[in-house]
């Protein structure tokens, strides 16, 4: 019985008493399932939950240049057949020119860096989302070169940080008057996709409580 008492019972710094065993972590596997806010590796490759810093810029960046451009457009005077291009008219087309640009810029950015995890939700949901940034992204780059080839078809120059560009279209061109038309019309169609934007990004951070809304703050 001695022999077998001592071995249960161990003699260490603290005194006599029972060998226990290590304690052995548990783990939870749903709480293993939920990654870093910022980033996770995944098969050697790198799930990011937000956009760059880079992405960002642009994209608050285009956010201030449409916000100028409506307030703008709205105030400026009204364009008719011999109207010169003075004062916020002047400030109009800089304002078009500099937000191709950044488009452009934008969309290579996108083109060339990872894009954030897709946020849950239904195909339908996921798929109107999709769309929504396509037209607009669409609209952001093709309602500015109207509204330029409208410029060039009254013989207005168009310049980007001083820089004269070509003309899109000759001196009294029919199509670039046209263009001028849809311009007018595609501004107000895309200032409907920039609210349905804006509504979804607060459903989803006040409603869903999702990070869609974080990815780009």
């Amino acid at each position: 019985m001695a022999g077998f008492m001592l071995g249960v019972v161990t003699i260490n710094h603290r005194g006599i008493g029972p060998r226990r065993r290590p304690a052995v972590p548990r783990y939870n596997r749903r709480a293993l399932s939920i990654q870093s806010s910022h980033e996770v590796i995944m098969s050697g490759a790198v799930a990011v939950s937000k956009y760059d810093p880079f992405a960002r810029l642009l994209h608050w960046l285009i956010v201030l240049l449409l916000v100028a451009q409506y307030v703008v457009a709205w105030t400026m005077p009204e364009i008719h057949r011999g109207t010169r291009p003075e004062g916020l008219i002047v400030v109009h087309l800089d304002l078009g020119a500099f937000i191709i640009a950044v488009m452009i810029v934008r969309v290579l950015w996108r083109i060339a860096r990872k894009e954030p995890d897709v946020v849950e939700g239904t195909p339908f949901t996921r798929g109107v989302a999709y769309l929504t940034h396509g037209l607009l992204y669409l609209l952001l780059i093709v309602q500015p070169l109207m509204g330029w080839a409208n410029a060039s078809s009254r013989g207005w120059q168009v310049t980007l940080a001083g820089i004269d560009l070509p003309a899109l279209s000759a001196k009294g061109s029919a199509l670039g008057h046209t263009l001028g038309d849809a311009h007018r019309l595609l501004a107000w169609g895309m200032l409907v996709l920039i609210g349905l934007h804006v509504l979804a990004a607060l459903y989803h951070h006040f409603v869903l409580h999702d990070r869609v809304l974080r990815r780009m703050a």
